[in-house]
């Protein structure tokens, strides 16, 4: 690239690299911004091989597809780089041209292509397969000497993936839960999704935690799933489960004067009982009137 530039004037040249660079800043985080970036570098700089693929390449990644196979086809035409191929037919997928990712897979170059290019147009051409409702050619396409290889390559993982995926759409599932887990074993960052595949087809879930960055896998099962509440059948329901509201009850009423349950009447009861006895005993009826009349006699 820095040779290309040099064709250009210097403050020319300086402009292009500087959306050059600002375009590959962004390409992660935010692709479209790098694609309007890689085509203000294209205005400047049209003929230059470099300037065209960074188009291209943001174009794809934008998911501008059709502009992305015209600029992979021109950085093709004009650096003779037949690495673009790959991705040339995965646009061809993308907008519904399976027939032509599978020609371009087809061409004489591709056995020239660099070990990781070869695969990546495997996955491309096992895709445009099944594209087509040919699951069980796409599944030959994949079973190649590469998928048990031992390597720390990039495309392993995705070419695991693809295969165990291909498995589980023809409803091969035990040998796609085996291809799953042996995917997320090549995958170090976890990028294929090739854990929570697996998972799926175990019965099981990823739950995230609020408070830890790890999770939680969590077997499902009909017994765990919690009936709703206009379901719940009062006769299942336990003198042990009422005990335990009841608890539940005064533990709350500890806290709130006002509330009480069935042990502080209890108390009261017993309390009332206590301040009763200690009262004096009602006097007879006759004692009572003549004390009334005693009470009603004038003093001399």
């Amino acid at each position: 690239m820095k040779a290309e530039l040099r064709s250009l004037p210097r403050s020319l040249a300086d402009l292009v690299a500087q959306h050059l660079v600002a375009s590959g800043r962004f390409l992660d985080d935010d692709p479209e911004l790098a694609y309007q970036h890689a085509k203000t570098a294209r205005r400047l700089a049209a003929r230059l091989g470099g300037v065209r693929e960074a188009v291209a390449v943001t174009a794809y990644l934008s998911e501008h597809y059709d502009e992305a196979l015209t600029e992979f086809r021109a950085v093709r035409r004009m650096t003779g780089n037949h690495e673009v191929l790959p991705t040339m037919a995965d646009c061809e997928r993308a907008l519904g041209r399976p027939e032509k990712a599978l020609a371009l897979s087809r061409e004489k170059q591709v056995k020239d292509l660099e070990e990781g290019s070869q695969i990546e147009m495997l996955i491309v051409a096992a895709g445009a397969r099944r594209d087509m409702g040919q699951t069980a050619a796409a599944i030959q396409t994949l079973e190649v000497p590469e998928l048990t290889k031992r390597t720390r390559a990039d495309w392993l993982p995705r070419l695991r993936y693809a295969y165990a995926d291909a498995l589980a759409e023809a409803g091969r599932t035990e040998d796609a839960l085996v291809w799953f887990h042996r995917a997320a074993g090549a995958d170090q960052d976890g990028s294929t999704g090739a854990a929570e595949r697996a998972a799926e087809l175990e019965g099981l879930q990823f739950t995230d935690l609020d408070d830890e960055d790890d999770f939680v896998i969590q077997e499902v099962t009909e017994e765990d799933e919690a009936p709703a509440e206009d379901e719940i059948d009062e006769d299942e329901i336990t003198e042990e489960d009422l005990a335990a509201a009841a608890e539940a009850l005064k533990a709350t009423a500890d806290d709130e004067d006002d509330v009480l349950v069935d042990d502080d009447l209890d108390d009261e009861v017993d309390v009332a009982a206590d301040a009763e006895d200690d009262l004096p005993a009602e006097a007879p009826a006759d004692e009572v009137d003549d004390q009334d009349e005693d009470e009603e006699k004038p003093k001399d």
